[in-house]
């Protein structure tokens, strides 16, 4: 019940609370030929007084998401994937909507999350789970719509994707990672820790919210385990076997990346697939992440209060000019690609601006729940996105 405006107006008005400012904050601007502007302030690890930098890796959460469908388009490049296949093939085993039962799911709907796949379940598995068998479960899928037919941001789409990739090539997802994106372009990531060696890990940024450590507090050295431990609390990765359980090394938010490193593919993308002389992707497939498979129409999707307003194959793309839709976090209309990211405590952004071949990569952690001023974007996402040198 709302309460009468002379009321309301009679209670004592108190001011705005300051805001704490992050833990940590780093932020490379970036175009084609190099970096442009760096700054870290703050701290990667309150407890040892370590002050953060531009090479420390820190879990970016979504962003993940993006750089796992630039290895998946690496692999439709060598005719290990199709787009647009009924990953059942692969998968050995039939995934469908029990709504829908003849309609086939594919990556293409996977990677733009409009397979018909929800969260509804949790999705991130023990090492011995059954994956399988979590998504014979009708509430892992959405009854109201067909496969194709609404986007519904589903962390839950990047697991399947990630055991169609392990089934293609007989890889473990994390090496796969390794091999395909992170190797090839001189960066020290890896999806979970199991791939990074002991020195990075020992720089890994700790990940806060309201000052209490939520992710990576491993104090200098790698984690016991680098993955959600089995059901029995074992971490035995020797059991890992190709496809069963795609959750093991979150494709959809485990990647430990540093901010400068997030730039470089940033820059491989404003490079057309290529930096520094090193050729990661074709321009065709650049072209592809570069298109659009979702808009919001006003009825075709879940835009989260207008933060996703269109979509596609693991990319977000800004602003949309709709009712509705709050996705401009720079707040000068200018059309960007890339991806955000949000978990525990952490925002994280990477973002390119093709026409004025320039982008950003930032990260903060221990960020207060302050909307902001323009988007749905938070205050220090919006401060991050429109700083400048």
């Amino acid at each position: 019940m709302l309460l009468p405006a002379l009321l309301l107006a009679a209670l004592p008005q108190t001011a705005p609370q300051p805001v704490a400012p992050p833990v940590a904050t780093v932020r490379v601007a970036f175009d084609r030929r190099g970096e442009t502007s760096v700054i870290a302030e703050g701290l990667a690890d309150a407890a040892a007084n370590r002050a953060v930098t531009a090479d420390d890796p820190v879990r970016v959460a979504s962003i993940s998401k993006l750089v796992t469908g630039i290895a998946v388009l690496r692999l439709v490049e060598a005719g290990k994937l199709d787009l647009d296949a009924d990953v059942s093939a692969l998968l050995g085993w039939r995934l469908r909507n029990p709504a829908f039962p003849e309609m086939p799911i594919t990556l293409r709907l996977l990677l733009s999350h409009r397979s018909s796949l929800t969260d509804t379940l949790d999705y991130v598995l023990p090492l011995d789970a059954d994956m399988r068998g979590v998504l014979a479960d009708p509430r892992a899928w959405d009854a109201a719509h067909a496969p194709g037919a609404y986007f519904r941001y589903t962390n839950f789409n990047f697991p399947v994707v990630a055991a169609v990739m392990e089934r293609a090539t007989g890889e473990r997802f994390d090496r796969l990672m390794d091999r395909l994106v992170l190797a090839p372009l001189g960066i020290a990531g890896c999806y979970n820790w199991a791939a990074c060696p002991a020195p990075v890990a020992a720089r890994a940024v700790v990940i806060y919210r309201a000052g209490t450590p939520t992710k990576d507090d491993h104090h200098g050295a790698p984690p016991p385990c680098p993955v959600t431990p089995a059901s029995d609390g074992s971490c035995d990765l020797s059991t890992w076997r190709a496809g069963a359980n795609g959750a093991i090394f979150s494709p959809q938010g485990g990647l430990r990346i540093s901010a400068r490193a997030l730039a470089r593919i940033g820059r491989m993308l404003l490079g057309d697939g290529k930096v520094d002389g090193v050729r990661l992707l074709r321009p065709a497939s650049v072209r592809l992440l570069e298109t659009p498979l979702w808009t919001f129409n006003g009825s075709n999707g879940d835009t989260i209060d207008g933060f996703y307003c269109s979509y596609g194959l693991a990319v977000t793309f800004l602003p949309t000019q709709r009712a509705g839709c709050r996705d401009d976090p720079f707040g000068d209309g200018r059309a960007r690609i890339g991806h955000a990211g949000e978990a525990y405590g952490l925002k994280s952004g990477l973002w390119i601006d093709r026409a004025a071949g320039s982008g950003v990569a930032y990260f903060a952690t221990d960020v207060p729940d302050a909307p902001g001023a323009h988007s749905a974007f938070s205050t220090v996402e919006e401060t991050l996105s429109a700083r400048r040198k």
